[in-house]
């Protein structure tokens, strides 16, 4: 009997990529696929697949938020997928199998939906699981975060201290940094920027813009769920309902 299968991710790049890595294996079945969280508590429920693959981050409702409405003891064995190693542990408190850095690799997926397998056959070990935390909790440690950005301008390099940032928005493939009364533009998205970032240092309000946390004076509540970021330069930012939702969950609002 083969594995029955839901994709959910607010990427349709990112479903494609788990399509094609599933290929033609007889044994794994794509019942369907969910581009955001409240599509995919339907899902599970009228569909009750075997495995989820399962976006962390989307907006609105997020990959937690979806485990949490759907309850643990009904939430099918679950492989979360995200751009942050920082999501990683708290994927296995939620009881995840396992989880997927993006881009996902094909060995990776391939490990990845064997541990699936074991799981739905009542073979995994919890052993397994507690050695992949171990070796999460040891990168974790080991990762560097830098103190100050390169940032190629006219044929030279600047650098830039991070902590001197206020804020950084996103053009297209470029971003902008805001460093006071001076802006630094150059070709980098802002996925790619956020993975250099501290997290604990800066915070994603938007899909288009990152702040310094140190920057924040106030959160206010706004619009239809939304949330106003007041810096102490006097800007005002808008924050999305499911930035504010992390925010919350990290005690920052």
């Amino acid at each position: 009997m083969s594995i029955r299968v839901l994709v959910v991710d607010d990427e349709p790049l990112a479903r494609r990529a788990i399509r094609r890595f599933v290929g033609k294996d007889t044994g794994v079945e794509i019942v369907g696929e969910c581009g955001d969280g409240e599509s995919a508590v339907r899902e599970i429920q009228d569909s009750k697949p075997d495995l989820v693959f399962l976006d962390i981050q989307m907006p609105e409702m997020d990959g937690f938020q979806v485990l949490s409405k759907i309850g643990a003891d009904k939430m099918p064995v679950t492989i979360f997928v995200t751009a942050y190693d920082r999501f990683a542990l708290r994927a296995f408190d939620a009881n995840a199998i396992d989880y997927l850095l993006k881009p996902v690799g094909k060995e990776r997926f391939e490990r990845a939906l064997d541990r699936a397998r074991q799981r739905i056959a009542g073979k995994a070990h919890g052993d397994e699981v507690q050695r992949i935390i171990s070796a999460l909790a040891q990168r974790a440690a080991a990762h560097k975060y830098p103190n100050r950005l390169a940032i190629p301008k006219n044929g030279r390099i600047m650098f830039v201290a991070t902590n001197d940032i206020d804020w950084i928005e996103a053009e297209g493939n470029y971003v902008r940094l805001h460093v006071g009364s001076r802006e630094h533009e150059f070709r980098e998205t802002l996925a790619e920027l956020g993975e250099k970032l501290n997290p604990a240092e800066f915070l994603r309000i938007h899909r288009s813009t990152i702040v310094n946390i140190e920057r924040i004076e106030e959160i206010q509540p706004w619009f239809h769920g939304h949330h106003r970021v007041l810096l102490k330069n006097g800007l005002e930012l808008r924050m999305s309902r499911y930035q504010h939702e992390i925010a919350r969950k990290l005690g920052l609002a």
